[in-house]
């Protein structure tokens, strides 16, 4: 039987194209930095993103730009991806791996957020960080229903007096 290895550009070229996939498919897309942290520490987070509907990935910066760029996001015309970079997509709840990430940063110092894109639109680190102070999902749904339902309890109690 004949194995044939392919070849270093045709791994590229795959690779090249389930990033840009996984680009297109992701609701929210970061990119930090992650110098600093250990295997145990990256395969944590990696493991968290994943518990909330994401992915931590990481992988050579021209792979990542030709990724972003054969999927028409803009990028500024700063090189921004430098250094080591992880790329964190988002597939389901589109601020809950920014959350897991933003907890390890506030824990260990890192990693750094570097940019990202929330629905395509250009987001700076500082951007990001907003993002990861907003509450989840499910605090958010029970505030609107307590500020919903609070008037309708003032009425039936002004009501029964």
């Amino acid at each position: 039987m004949l194995v044939t290895k392919k070849s270093s550009k045709t791994k590229r070229v795959e690779s090249a194209k389930t990033l840009a996939e996984k680009v297109t498919r992701a609701k929210t897309l970061i990119f930090a930095n992650y110098h600093g942290l250990t295997v145990n520490q990256i395969a944590d987070l990696r493991s968290k993103i994943k518990n909330v509907g994401g992915e931590l990935l990481v992988a050579k910066n021209t792979l990542l730009s030709r990724a972003l760029s054969s999927t028409n996001y803009q990028l500024p015309t700063i090189n921004l991806l430098t250094g080591p970079t992880a790329a964190i997509f988002a597939y389901e709840d589109e601020i809950a791996p920014i959350k897991e990430t933003a907890t390890l940063a506030k824990t260990l110092g890192v990693p750094k957020f570097k940019f990202g894109f929330f629905a395509k639109r250009f987001l700076e680190a500082s951007d990001i960080e907003n993002l990861a102070r907003i509450p989840t999902r499910d605090v958010l749904e029970s505030q609107v229903v307590g500020a919903l339902s609070s008037p309708i309890y003032g009425v039936v109690s002004v009501l029964q007096a």
